[in-house]
């Protein structure tokens, strides 16, 4: 036992004091937040400021209403042919050409939209729903609907989600916040596990070509060198995941304060010239805002979800499942010279991670109660990926409690099997591994 914890010991400080885990541990939270924050930023601006002009040219006698223009898109009503546009459309003010032809309003065929360049998929859209929307507004006043009626009959619906918890008692829910959790939880999952998973394939295979492992399995056991390796890379992750999670919070609070100090400084101005009743009343009225709606609602959500008991559990599965594939990717390195020579192993470990990370991000999130999410976070090639994107929308306890034992026991069992082919792997030299050659080192007697 000593043996082992002074290898952990080992292959903890050896990476943790390398000037690359320091810089990227404390980058790593800024460069994400960097990232995400310009993709938002230009994902806003562009459909802030992106306005399309489009030249209607209407032939049909029916649509006598005219399309109604927003800050994407601005339609203008045009007397000139569909023909004589479409020739001189490079030299126009316009970006596109709407062609609407005498169509019957029952099939709507014949409509064309054409551009100079190809029209993007939010633009097609939403000349396809305000024209679905004219065709709508046509056929209910035909029908004796007038036009006041007809804007009484929109109305904006805001769901209010609860679910039913253990307790017997109703909790606010978001399926949107929810999604957003666990989609974030099973990305970091298969990016953890691949990450340091490699990473001990990629020491063992390092200390192999340069002989020192010869000398280290001189004074230790196979199964305790790479037991050691595992932990202490696995401490390693556990670490830098640890203060990524500080790291994140205390971004994240900064940049709330940020925010919260500007909304606070216009409210202020906002509210000098009223009385203390006044601002009062509409300090409530504020608060009562922001807590209704599809906002407050996912706010509320956030606010019951028990942000502990999750990242206590993607702890649990992110050791156990990096366990589980560490030591696959030990007896892969132990059985090849050089890491040119992995690719032929890395596919079949690789496959079931991929299968159960394609899957949690499709069918878990849309069903997390179905029958395939439940195999899924029970199987421990599977499991840690997907009960960590289960777990915002809700576990049953004793699933809970099964999956994670099943997960200890397929590590428990995986490192069996990997022992068995590492320590003969490790001292192979100069000879092509295989996996039917593998399968005859799993047999060997010690």
């Amino acid at each position: 036992m000593n043996k082992i914890l002074l290898i952990i010991k080992r292959e903890y400080l050896s990476r943790v004091k390398k000037k690359s885990f320091i810089i990227m541990t404390f980058l790593t939270p800024l460069i994400i937040a960097g990232f995400y924050g310009l993709i938002i930023y230009f994902s806003i601006k562009g459909i802030n400021d992106k306005t399309d002009t489009v030249a209607v040219v209407n032939q049909n006698k029916t649509l006598t209403e005219k399309l109604t223009s927003n800050k994407n898109v601005t339609f203008e009503y045009v007397n000139q042919s569909f023909e004589s546009l479409k020739k001189n459309l490079s030299k126009s003010k316009y970006d596109y050409v709407l062609l609407l032809p005498d169509f019957d309003v029952d099939t709507p065929n014949g409509i064309q939209l054409i551009g100079t360049k190809q029209a993007g998929l939010s633009l097609d859209g939403k000349i396809s729903d305000s024209i679905e929307d004219l065709i709508r507004d046509y056929k209910l006043k035909k029908s004796g609907i007038s036009q006041a009626d007809l804007d009484n009959l929109k109305s904006k619906v805001t769901i209010d989600t609860k679910k039913i918890a253990d307790t017997g008692q109703e909790e606010n829910s978001s399926a949107g916040a929810s999604t957003i959790i666990a989609f974030v939880a099973g990305v970091m999952m298969f990016m953890f596990i691949m990450l340091y998973g490699v990473q001990v394939m990629r020491g063992v295979i390092e200390e192999k070509t340069s002989r020192i492992i010869e000398i280290m399995i001189s004074s230790v056991k196979p199964f305790q060198l790479m037991m050691g390796k595992i932990i202490g890379i696995a401490m390693v992750g556990l670490t830098q995941f640890l203060l990524w999670i500080v790291l994140t919070f205390s971004i994240s609070a900064l940049a709330v304060g940020v925010f919260i100090s500007k909304d606070d400084a216009k409210k202020i101005v906002a509210s000098s010239s009223k009385v203390s009743t006044g601002n009062l009343a509409a300090q409530q009225i504020q608060a009562a805002a922001m807590n209704d709606g599809p906002l407050g609602n996912v706010k509320k959500s956030i606010e019951n979800l028990d942000f502990g008991k999750i990242i206590t559990v993607f702890i649990f599965y992110f050791l156990g499942g990096y366990l589980f594939y560490s030591a696959l990717y030990a007896s892969i390195g132990s059985a090849v010279d050089s890491e040119t020579e992995t690719q032929q192993f890395m596919m079949p470990v690789m496959m079931p991670l991929l299968l159960g990370y394609a899957l949690s991000l499709s069918v878990v999130t849309n069903d997390p109660y179905g029958s395939v999410a439940f195999w899924l976070s029970m199987i421990p090639f599977t499991s840690p990926i997907a009960m960590v994107v289960r777990l915002p929308y809700g576990v049953p306890g004793w699933e809970l409690a099964l999956s994670m034992c099943i997960l200890v026991v397929g590590f428990i069992g995986t490192v069996w099997f990997a022992a068995r082919i590492y320590r003969v792997g490790i001292l192979m030299y100069g000879k092509k591994a295989s996996f039917k050659e593998m399968i005859k080192w799993f047999w060997y007697k010690s």
